[in-house]
Protein backbone atom coordinates (compact mmCIF):
# COMPACT_ATOMS: atom_id res chain seq x y z
CA UNK A 1 0.00 0.00 0.00
CA UNK A 2 0.91 3.47 -0.36
CA UNK A 3 1.50 4.65 3.11
CA UNK A 4 4.77 6.51 2.87
CA UNK A 5 3.64 8.33 -0.61
CA UNK A 6 0.25 9.40 1.13
CA UNK A 7 2.38 10.93 3.59
CA UNK A 8 4.93 12.63 1.05
CA UNK A 9 1.72 13.93 -0.42
CA UNK A 10 0.00 15.24 2.63
CA UNK A 11 3.00 16.81 3.44
CA UNK A 12 3.24 18.53 -0.01
CA UNK A 13 -0.44 20.05 0.15
CA UNK A 14 0.73 21.38 3.82
CA UNK A 15 3.44 23.56 2.57
CA UNK A 16 1.73 24.65 -0.53
CA UNK A 17 -1.09 25.90 1.69
CA UNK A 18 0.99 28.02 3.82
CA UNK A 19 3.10 29.34 0.56
CA UNK A 20 -0.19 30.06 -1.20
CA UNK A 21 -1.91 31.52 2.23
CA UNK A 22 1.54 33.54 3.05
CA UNK A 23 2.37 34.89 -1.34
CA UNK A 24 -0.99 34.24 -2.92
CA UNK A 25 -4.03 34.61 -0.24
CA UNK A 26 -6.56 35.09 -2.92
CA UNK A 27 -6.17 32.24 -4.23
CA UNK A 28 -6.57 29.84 -1.16
CA UNK A 29 -10.05 28.64 -3.15
CA UNK A 30 -7.57 26.11 -4.88
CA UNK A 31 -6.03 24.75 -2.23
CA UNK A 32 -9.62 24.02 -0.74
CA UNK A 33 -10.00 22.45 -3.49
CA UNK A 34 -7.05 20.19 -3.39
CA UNK A 35 -7.91 19.07 0.07
CA UNK A 36 -10.92 18.07 -0.77
CA UNK A 37 -9.65 15.83 -3.56
CA UNK A 38 -6.81 14.43 -0.74
CA UNK A 39 -9.86 13.29 1.36
CA UNK A 40 -11.36 11.40 -1.17
CA UNK A 41 -8.27 9.87 -1.89
CA UNK A 42 -7.97 9.04 1.68
CA UNK A 43 -11.37 7.59 1.94
CA UNK A 44 -10.82 5.17 -0.89
CA UNK A 45 -7.49 4.42 0.31
CA UNK A 46 -9.02 3.64 3.59
CA UNK A 47 -11.61 1.46 1.65
CA UNK A 48 -9.23 -0.39 0.00
CA UNK A 49 -7.24 -1.34 3.51
CA UNK A 50 -10.94 -2.12 4.92
CA UNK A 51 -11.97 -4.50 2.26
CA UNK A 52 -8.48 -6.30 2.63
CA UNK A 53 -8.57 -6.93 6.04
CA UNK A 54 -11.93 -8.37 5.44
CA UNK A 55 -11.21 -10.24 3.00
CA UNK A 56 -13.34 -8.93 0.04
CA UNK A 57 -10.97 -9.22 -2.83
CA UNK A 58 -13.50 -7.37 -5.56
CA UNK A 59 -13.97 -4.14 -3.24
CA UNK A 60 -10.37 -4.35 -2.58
CA UNK A 61 -9.60 -4.15 -6.38
CA UNK A 62 -12.05 -1.59 -6.82
CA UNK A 63 -11.00 0.41 -4.03
CA UNK A 64 -7.63 -0.05 -5.24
CA UNK A 65 -7.85 1.32 -8.80
CA UNK A 66 -10.38 4.27 -7.30
CA UNK A 67 -7.36 5.47 -4.32
CA UNK A 68 -4.77 4.55 -7.58
CA UNK A 69 -6.91 7.43 -10.04
CA UNK A 70 -7.74 9.72 -6.83
CA UNK A 71 -3.26 9.57 -6.44
CA UNK A 72 -2.58 10.91 -9.10
CA UNK A 73 -5.26 13.31 -9.77
CA UNK A 74 -3.99 14.64 -6.26
CA UNK A 75 -0.31 14.48 -8.11
CA UNK A 76 -1.48 16.72 -10.68
CA UNK A 77 -3.28 19.07 -8.37
CA UNK A 78 -0.24 19.76 -6.61
CA UNK A 79 1.46 20.40 -9.70
CA UNK A 80 -0.97 22.78 -10.60
CA UNK A 81 -1.11 24.33 -7.49
CA UNK A 82 3.19 24.67 -7.92
CA UNK A 83 2.96 26.13 -11.26
CA UNK A 84 -0.27 28.32 -11.65
CA UNK A 85 -0.56 29.71 -8.10
CA UNK A 86 3.04 30.45 -6.95
CA UNK A 87 5.53 30.22 -9.82
CA UNK A 88 3.89 31.79 -12.97
CA UNK A 89 2.66 34.75 -10.69
CA UNK A 90 6.03 34.95 -8.86
CA UNK A 91 7.47 35.79 -12.53
CA UNK A 92 4.85 37.76 -13.58
CA UNK A 93 3.51 35.59 -16.07
CA UNK A 94 -0.68 35.85 -15.66
CA UNK A 95 -2.26 32.86 -17.46
CA UNK A 96 -5.99 33.31 -17.99
CA UNK A 97 -8.03 31.07 -15.30
CA UNK A 98 -9.81 29.15 -18.31
CA UNK A 99 -6.41 28.48 -19.71
CA UNK A 100 -5.45 26.63 -16.43
CA UNK A 101 -8.71 25.07 -15.90
CA UNK A 102 -8.16 23.29 -19.55
CA UNK A 103 -5.09 22.27 -18.73
CA UNK A 104 -5.46 20.95 -15.70
CA UNK A 105 -9.00 19.04 -17.26
CA UNK A 106 -7.04 17.46 -19.41
CA UNK A 107 -4.24 16.36 -17.02
CA UNK A 108 -7.28 15.00 -15.08
CA UNK A 109 -8.22 12.94 -18.09
CA UNK A 110 -5.23 11.41 -19.32
CA UNK A 111 -3.86 10.23 -15.53
CA UNK A 112 -7.46 8.69 -15.64
CA UNK A 113 -6.95 6.92 -18.98
CA UNK A 114 -3.63 5.94 -17.93
CA UNK A 115 -4.22 4.70 -14.33
CA UNK A 116 -7.28 2.69 -15.53
CA UNK A 117 -5.08 0.85 -18.72
CA UNK A 118 -2.54 0.22 -16.24
CA UNK A 119 -5.38 -1.48 -14.36
CA UNK A 120 -5.94 -4.19 -16.73
CA UNK A 121 -9.63 -2.34 -18.15
CA UNK A 122 -10.34 -1.95 -21.44
CA UNK A 123 -10.44 1.61 -22.82
CA UNK A 124 -11.99 1.39 -25.91
CA UNK A 125 -15.70 1.22 -25.15
CA UNK A 126 -15.05 4.09 -22.61
CA UNK A 127 -14.46 6.19 -25.16
CA UNK A 128 -17.01 5.11 -27.53
CA UNK A 129 -19.39 5.43 -24.81
CA UNK A 130 -17.79 8.99 -23.73
CA UNK A 131 -18.55 10.24 -27.21
CA UNK A 132 -22.23 9.50 -27.15
CA UNK A 133 -22.18 10.99 -24.08
CA UNK A 134 -20.49 13.82 -24.95
CA UNK A 135 -23.09 14.07 -27.87
CA UNK A 136 -26.13 14.17 -26.31
CA UNK A 137 -24.54 16.53 -23.77
CA UNK A 138 -24.00 19.33 -26.66
CA UNK A 139 -27.21 19.40 -27.92
CA UNK A 140 -28.88 19.76 -24.67
CA UNK A 141 -26.64 22.51 -23.36
CA UNK A 142 -26.29 24.49 -26.18
CA UNK A 143 -26.46 27.49 -24.40
CA UNK A 144 -24.30 26.63 -21.58
CA UNK A 145 -21.62 25.39 -23.80
CA UNK A 146 -22.15 28.54 -25.90
CA UNK A 147 -21.72 30.77 -22.97
CA UNK A 148 -18.63 28.35 -22.38
CA UNK A 149 -16.78 29.08 -25.70
CA UNK A 150 -17.72 32.53 -25.19
CA UNK A 151 -15.66 33.15 -22.21
CA UNK A 152 -12.66 31.32 -23.56
CA UNK A 153 -12.65 33.56 -26.61
CA UNK A 154 -12.58 36.01 -24.37
CA UNK A 155 -9.57 35.09 -21.94
CA UNK A 156 -8.44 33.75 -25.35
CA UNK A 157 -8.00 36.84 -27.46
CA UNK A 158 -7.03 38.84 -24.66
CA UNK A 159 -9.69 41.85 -25.39
CA UNK A 160 -11.05 42.02 -22.04
CA UNK A 161 -9.31 41.00 -18.97
CA UNK A 162 -9.60 41.09 -15.40
CA UNK A 163 -9.33 44.53 -13.86
CA UNK A 164 -10.45 46.38 -17.22
CA UNK A 165 -13.31 49.03 -16.62
CA UNK A 166 -15.78 48.26 -19.13
CA UNK A 167 -19.38 50.44 -20.33
CA UNK A 168 -22.00 48.29 -21.79
CA UNK A 169 -24.66 49.24 -24.31
CA UNK A 170 -27.19 49.95 -21.27
CA UNK A 171 -24.71 52.65 -19.60
CA UNK A 172 -24.10 50.19 -17.09
CA UNK A 173 -20.09 50.55 -16.04
CA UNK A 174 -17.81 48.84 -14.06
CA UNK A 175 -14.60 46.59 -13.06
CA UNK A 176 -14.08 43.18 -14.52
CA UNK A 177 -13.49 41.14 -11.72
CA UNK A 178 -13.96 37.62 -13.07
CA UNK A 179 -13.99 35.82 -16.15
CA UNK A 180 -15.64 32.42 -15.36
CA UNK A 181 -16.68 29.59 -17.55
CA UNK A 182 -20.13 31.05 -18.12
CA UNK A 183 -20.82 34.78 -17.07
CA UNK A 184 -18.21 37.48 -16.34
CA UNK A 185 -18.72 39.32 -12.83
CA UNK A 186 -18.69 43.37 -13.46
CA UNK A 187 -18.28 45.34 -9.52
CA UNK A 188 -19.84 48.98 -10.23
CA UNK A 189 -18.79 51.66 -8.16
CA UNK A 190 -22.10 51.52 -6.44
CA UNK A 191 -20.76 48.13 -4.41
CA UNK A 192 -23.07 45.91 -6.96
CA UNK A 193 -21.84 43.24 -9.27
CA UNK A 194 -23.53 42.52 -12.57
CA UNK A 195 -23.28 38.84 -13.60
CA UNK A 196 -23.21 39.18 -17.86
CA UNK A 197 -23.53 35.87 -19.57
CA UNK A 198 -20.56 35.73 -22.31
CA UNK A 199 -22.42 35.27 -25.11
CA UNK A 200 -24.18 38.13 -24.19
CA UNK A 201 -20.81 39.95 -23.96
CA UNK A 202 -20.02 38.61 -27.45
CA UNK A 203 -22.76 39.41 -29.28
CA UNK A 204 -23.04 43.36 -28.02
CA UNK A 205 -20.98 46.25 -28.34
CA UNK A 206 -19.28 47.11 -24.78
CA UNK A 207 -16.36 49.80 -24.36
CA UNK A 208 -13.60 49.14 -22.76
CA UNK A 209 -12.49 52.46 -20.64
CA UNK A 210 -8.84 53.68 -20.49
CA UNK A 211 -7.39 50.78 -22.27
CA UNK A 212 -5.99 51.80 -26.02
CA UNK A 213 -4.39 47.85 -27.60
CA UNK A 214 -2.70 45.94 -24.63
CA UNK A 215 -1.66 48.93 -23.02
CA UNK A 216 -3.67 51.09 -20.02
CA UNK A 217 -3.96 54.47 -19.99
CA UNK A 218 -6.32 56.94 -17.83
CA UNK A 219 -9.58 57.76 -19.25
CA UNK A 220 -10.93 61.08 -20.23
CA UNK A 221 -13.53 62.43 -18.28
CA UNK A 222 -16.58 65.26 -19.46
CA UNK A 223 -18.09 67.76 -17.23
CA UNK A 224 -20.34 69.80 -19.01
CA UNK A 225 -22.17 72.96 -17.98
CA UNK A 226 -24.30 75.72 -19.70
CA UNK A 227 -23.45 79.97 -20.29
CA UNK A 228 -25.96 81.83 -21.89
CA UNK A 229 -25.10 84.07 -25.06
CA UNK A 230 -24.51 87.10 -22.66
CA UNK A 231 -20.54 85.75 -22.66
CA UNK A 232 -18.56 84.87 -24.90
CA UNK A 233 -16.78 81.28 -25.45
CA UNK A 234 -13.65 82.74 -25.33
CA UNK A 235 -14.00 84.64 -21.69
CA UNK A 236 -15.94 81.36 -20.57
CA UNK A 237 -13.17 79.30 -21.49
CA UNK A 238 -10.85 81.21 -20.35
CA UNK A 239 -12.30 81.12 -16.72
CA UNK A 240 -12.98 77.79 -16.82
CA UNK A 241 -9.26 76.97 -17.92
CA UNK A 242 -8.19 78.92 -15.13
CA UNK A 243 -10.14 77.27 -12.52
CA UNK A 244 -8.91 73.37 -13.62
CA UNK A 245 -5.37 74.67 -14.22
CA UNK A 246 -4.84 77.25 -11.64
CA UNK A 247 -4.16 74.15 -8.62
CA UNK A 248 -4.16 70.22 -8.48
CA UNK A 249 -7.45 68.41 -8.19
CA UNK A 250 -7.86 65.15 -6.10
CA UNK A 251 -8.12 62.86 -8.48
CA UNK A 252 -7.23 64.70 -11.37
CA UNK A 253 -3.90 64.48 -13.51
CA UNK A 254 -2.10 67.36 -13.84
CA UNK A 255 -0.84 66.00 -17.47
CA UNK A 256 -2.39 65.99 -19.87
CA UNK A 257 -3.72 69.34 -19.11
CA UNK A 258 -7.75 69.41 -18.15
CA UNK A 259 -9.15 72.19 -20.66
CA UNK A 260 -12.55 73.37 -21.58
CA UNK A 261 -14.45 73.02 -24.91
CA UNK A 262 -17.42 75.21 -26.46
CA UNK A 263 -19.50 71.49 -28.06
CA UNK A 264 -22.57 73.59 -29.81
CA UNK A 265 -24.60 76.72 -29.67
CA UNK A 266 -28.49 76.50 -29.45
CA UNK A 267 -29.51 73.32 -30.83
CA UNK A 268 -32.55 73.14 -32.84
CA UNK A 269 -32.70 77.23 -32.42
CA UNK A 270 -35.04 76.48 -29.23
CA UNK A 271 -32.01 77.30 -26.27
CA UNK A 272 -30.14 80.66 -25.46
CA UNK A 273 -27.27 79.40 -24.60
CA UNK A 274 -24.38 77.81 -25.28
CA UNK A 275 -22.75 74.35 -24.34
CA UNK A 276 -19.18 73.81 -22.90
CA UNK A 277 -17.38 70.78 -21.40
CA UNK A 278 -14.52 70.60 -18.96
CA UNK A 279 -12.38 67.62 -20.29
CA UNK A 280 -10.18 65.83 -17.60
CA UNK A 281 -7.82 62.82 -17.07
CA UNK A 282 -8.88 60.60 -14.05
CA UNK A 283 -6.52 59.09 -11.70
CA UNK A 284 -8.87 56.01 -11.07
CA UNK A 285 -12.61 55.27 -12.47
CA UNK A 286 -13.18 54.07 -8.98
CA UNK A 287 -13.30 57.69 -7.85
CA UNK A 288 -15.38 59.39 -10.87
CA UNK A 289 -18.43 60.15 -8.85
CA UNK A 290 -16.51 62.10 -6.36
CA UNK A 291 -13.51 63.72 -8.54
CA UNK A 292 -16.63 64.55 -11.27
CA UNK A 293 -18.07 67.05 -7.87
CA UNK A 294 -14.87 68.04 -7.14
CA UNK A 295 -14.56 69.80 -10.86
CA UNK A 296 -17.61 71.05 -10.68
CA UNK A 297 -17.00 72.83 -7.11
CA UNK A 298 -14.06 74.38 -8.53
CA UNK A 299 -15.70 75.65 -11.69
CA UNK A 300 -18.85 76.70 -10.11
CA UNK A 301 -16.56 79.61 -7.64
CA UNK A 302 -14.86 80.58 -10.27
CA UNK A 303 -17.79 80.93 -12.82
CA UNK A 304 -19.63 82.78 -10.12
CA UNK A 305 -16.31 85.09 -9.06
CA UNK A 306 -16.08 85.97 -12.59
CA UNK A 307 -19.52 87.26 -12.40
CA UNK A 308 -20.74 84.11 -15.14
CA UNK A 309 -23.94 82.40 -14.17
CA UNK A 310 -24.72 79.23 -15.43
CA UNK A 311 -27.50 79.68 -18.03
CA UNK A 312 -31.24 79.25 -17.31
CA UNK A 313 -33.15 76.76 -19.70
CA UNK A 314 -34.95 78.90 -21.83
CA UNK A 315 -37.71 76.88 -20.96
CA UNK A 316 -38.04 77.39 -17.35
CA UNK A 317 -39.88 80.72 -16.22
CA UNK A 318 -39.00 82.32 -12.97
CA UNK A 319 -41.82 84.23 -11.33
CA UNK A 320 -41.54 86.97 -8.08
CA UNK A 321 -42.94 89.34 -6.59
CA UNK A 322 -41.16 92.22 -6.80
CA UNK A 323 -41.34 95.67 -4.82
CA UNK A 324 -38.95 98.80 -3.96
CA UNK A 325 -39.33 97.60 -0.27
CA UNK A 326 -38.05 94.30 -1.42
CA UNK A 327 -35.49 95.63 -3.32
CA UNK A 328 -34.44 97.89 -0.68
CA UNK A 329 -34.18 95.50 1.65
CA UNK A 330 -32.05 92.98 -0.65
CA UNK A 331 -29.55 96.06 -0.99
CA UNK A 332 -29.81 96.52 2.73
CA UNK A 333 -28.24 92.67 3.49
CA UNK A 334 -25.99 93.05 0.86
CA UNK A 335 -24.80 96.63 2.33
CA UNK A 336 -24.36 94.77 5.75
CA UNK A 337 -21.99 91.73 4.77
CA UNK A 338 -19.60 94.16 2.82
CA UNK A 339 -19.62 96.50 5.99
CA UNK A 340 -19.41 93.50 8.12
CA UNK A 341 -16.10 92.73 6.42
CA UNK A 342 -14.55 96.07 6.55
CA UNK A 343 -14.69 96.29 10.20
CA UNK A 344 -13.11 92.81 10.12
CA UNK A 345 -10.08 94.84 8.71
CA UNK A 346 -8.16 96.25 11.95
CA UNK A 347 -6.04 98.55 10.09
CA UNK A 348 -9.57 100.38 9.12
CA UNK A 349 -10.94 100.82 12.35
CA UNK A 350 -10.36 104.69 12.81
CA UNK A 351 -12.64 104.78 9.57
CA UNK A 352 -16.35 106.63 10.20
CA UNK A 353 -19.76 104.94 9.02
CA UNK A 354 -19.40 107.07 5.89
CA UNK A 355 -15.94 106.24 5.32
CA UNK A 356 -16.73 102.12 5.69
CA UNK A 357 -19.81 102.86 2.99
CA UNK A 358 -17.50 104.61 0.69
CA UNK A 359 -15.64 101.32 0.68
CA UNK A 360 -18.27 99.30 0.65
CA UNK A 361 -19.02 100.49 -2.56
CA UNK A 362 -15.78 99.23 -4.56
CA UNK A 363 -15.73 95.73 -2.87
CA UNK A 364 -15.93 92.73 -5.34
CA UNK A 365 -17.44 89.43 -4.20
CA UNK A 366 -15.07 86.74 -4.55
CA UNK A 367 -15.65 83.30 -3.97
CA UNK A 368 -13.29 80.40 -4.12
CA UNK A 369 -13.25 76.22 -4.31
CA UNK A 370 -11.37 74.25 -2.02
CA UNK A 371 -8.06 73.90 -3.33
CA UNK A 372 -7.87 77.31 -5.39
CA UNK A 373 -5.02 79.21 -5.62
CA UNK A 374 -6.38 83.10 -4.15
CA UNK A 375 -3.30 84.27 -4.88
CA UNK A 376 0.06 83.29 -6.07
CA UNK A 377 3.41 84.31 -4.91
CA UNK A 378 5.90 86.85 -6.61
CA UNK A 379 2.02 88.17 -8.77
CA UNK A 380 1.56 91.50 -9.03
CA UNK A 381 -1.43 92.27 -7.34
CA UNK A 382 -2.57 95.69 -6.53
CA UNK A 383 -5.65 94.21 -3.95
CA UNK A 384 -6.44 92.36 -1.02
CA UNK A 385 -8.81 89.51 -0.13
CA UNK A 386 -10.64 89.68 2.94
CA UNK A 387 -11.70 86.28 4.00
CA UNK A 388 -15.50 86.49 5.63
CA UNK A 389 -16.01 82.87 5.79
CA UNK A 390 -13.82 79.70 5.32
CA UNK A 391 -10.30 78.72 5.81
CA UNK A 392 -6.84 79.27 4.26
CA UNK A 393 -3.31 78.65 4.16
CA UNK A 394 -0.58 80.63 3.42
CA UNK A 395 2.33 78.78 2.08
CA UNK A 396 5.99 80.10 1.21
CA UNK A 397 8.23 78.73 -1.58
CA UNK A 398 12.03 79.28 -1.09
CA UNK A 399 13.61 77.05 -3.89
CA UNK A 400 12.27 73.20 -4.02
CA UNK A 401 10.87 73.69 -0.49
CA UNK A 402 7.08 74.78 -0.37
CA UNK A 403 6.62 75.48 3.67
CA UNK A 404 3.54 76.36 5.25
CA UNK A 405 3.46 79.58 7.67
CA UNK A 406 0.55 80.76 8.62
CA UNK A 407 -3.21 79.38 8.27
CA UNK A 408 -5.83 82.23 8.57
CA UNK A 409 -9.62 81.80 9.44
CA UNK A 410 -12.59 83.91 8.38
CA UNK A 411 -12.76 87.19 9.69
CA UNK A 412 -9.70 87.51 8.36
CA UNK A 413 -7.33 89.33 5.27
CA UNK A 414 -4.83 88.46 3.02
CA UNK A 415 -2.46 90.85 0.35
CA UNK A 416 -2.44 93.79 2.18
CA UNK A 417 1.21 94.35 0.59
CA UNK A 418 0.19 94.14 -2.86
CA UNK A 419 -2.91 96.74 -1.94
CA UNK A 420 -0.80 99.58 0.04
CA UNK A 421 2.75 99.01 -1.41
CA UNK A 422 2.30 97.36 -4.96
CA UNK A 423 4.63 94.85 -3.91
CA UNK A 424 4.87 91.52 -5.26
CA UNK A 425 2.83 89.06 -3.21
CA UNK A 426 5.55 87.21 -0.84
CA UNK A 427 3.69 84.05 0.00
CA UNK A 428 0.83 81.79 -2.28
CA UNK A 429 -2.59 81.33 -0.53
CA UNK A 430 -4.46 78.62 -0.80
CA UNK A 431 -8.22 77.86 0.08
CA UNK A 432 -8.70 74.77 2.24
CA UNK A 433 -11.97 75.06 2.48
CA UNK A 434 -14.26 76.48 0.17
CA UNK A 435 -14.08 80.44 0.94
CA UNK A 436 -15.60 83.31 0.51
CA UNK A 437 -14.10 86.97 0.15
CA UNK A 438 -14.38 89.92 -0.81
CA UNK A 439 -11.67 92.01 -3.01
CA UNK A 440 -10.72 95.53 -1.83
CA UNK A 441 -8.70 97.64 -4.98
CA UNK A 442 -6.71 99.84 -4.47
CA UNK A 443 -8.54 102.52 -6.51
CA UNK A 444 -10.97 101.97 -3.91
CA UNK A 445 -9.29 102.91 -1.19
CA UNK A 446 -7.38 105.31 -2.47
CA UNK A 447 -9.48 108.20 -2.24
CA UNK A 448 -10.29 107.35 1.60
CA UNK A 449 -6.29 107.52 1.94
CA UNK A 450 -5.80 110.62 0.71
CA UNK A 451 -8.67 112.00 2.60
CA UNK A 452 -7.00 110.08 5.97
CA UNK A 453 -3.25 110.20 5.25
CA UNK A 454 -2.41 109.88 9.26
CA UNK A 455 -3.92 105.94 8.49
CA UNK A 456 -0.29 105.48 6.88
CA UNK A 457 1.16 105.31 10.14
CA UNK A 458 -0.55 103.18 11.59
CA UNK A 459 -1.14 100.51 8.43
CA UNK A 460 2.68 100.77 8.13
CA UNK A 461 3.01 99.48 11.60
CA UNK A 462 0.51 96.92 10.95
CA UNK A 463 2.38 95.29 7.82
CA UNK A 464 5.55 95.61 9.34
CA UNK A 465 4.81 93.44 12.03
CA UNK A 466 3.30 91.16 9.70
CA UNK A 467 6.16 91.12 7.10
CA UNK A 468 8.75 90.33 10.55
CA UNK A 469 6.62 87.42 11.73
CA UNK A 470 6.73 86.01 8.40
CA UNK A 471 10.56 86.23 7.83
CA UNK A 472 11.11 85.02 11.56
CA UNK A 473 8.71 81.93 10.20
CA UNK A 474 10.44 81.47 6.93
CA UNK A 475 14.03 81.95 8.17
CA UNK A 476 14.11 80.93 11.44
CA UNK A 477 15.17 84.15 12.83
CA UNK A 478 15.07 84.64 16.69
CA UNK A 479 15.50 87.73 18.66
CA UNK A 480 16.19 91.46 17.32
CA UNK A 481 12.57 92.06 16.36
CA UNK A 482 12.04 95.52 17.78
CA UNK A 483 15.01 96.70 15.90
CA UNK A 484 14.27 94.68 12.83
CA UNK A 485 10.20 96.05 13.38
CA UNK A 486 10.64 99.55 13.56
CA UNK A 487 12.71 99.64 10.38
CA UNK A 488 10.54 97.68 8.61
CA UNK A 489 7.94 100.40 9.42
CA UNK A 490 9.68 103.08 7.95
CA UNK A 491 10.57 101.48 4.76
CA UNK A 492 6.89 99.97 4.58
CA UNK A 493 5.51 104.09 5.44
CA UNK A 494 7.60 104.87 2.57
CA UNK A 495 6.63 102.80 -0.12
CA UNK A 496 2.84 103.20 1.30
CA UNK A 497 3.29 107.06 0.60
CA UNK A 498 4.92 107.06 -2.82
CA UNK A 499 2.30 104.25 -3.96
CA UNK A 500 -0.57 106.72 -3.30
CA UNK A 501 1.33 109.78 -4.21
CA UNK A 502 0.85 111.41 -0.52
CA UNK A 503 3.37 113.32 -0.24
CA UNK A 504 2.17 115.26 -3.79
CA UNK A 505 -1.26 115.67 -1.95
Amino acid sequence: MMVYETAVLAAAIVVIALLVRRFAPERRARVRRAVFLFLFFLAAFGGAALSGWLDLPDWERNFTALADVLFAINLIAVGGLVVFELFLPAVRITVAAIISDLVMGALYLLALFVVLGNAGLELTGIVTTSAVVTGILALSLQATLSNVIGGMALQLDGSLGVGDWVQLESGKKGRVARIGWRHTVIETNDWDAMIVPNTALLGSTFTILGKRGDKRVNHRMWVYFNVDFRFGPSDVIAVANAAVQSAPIEGMLDDPKPNCVCMNFAQDGRDSMAYYAVRYWITSMAIDDPTNSRVRARLFAALKRAEIPLAVPAAQLWMEEDSQERRDRKRRRRRSRRLDALRALTFLSALDERELDLLADGLSYAPFANGEIVTRQDAIAHYLYIVVEGVVEVRVAHGDVDRLVATIEGPGFVGEMGLMTGAPRRATVVARTDVECFRLDKAAFESVLIARPEMAESISELLAKRTVELEAVVNGLEGGHSSRLENEKTRVLGTIREFFGLDEA
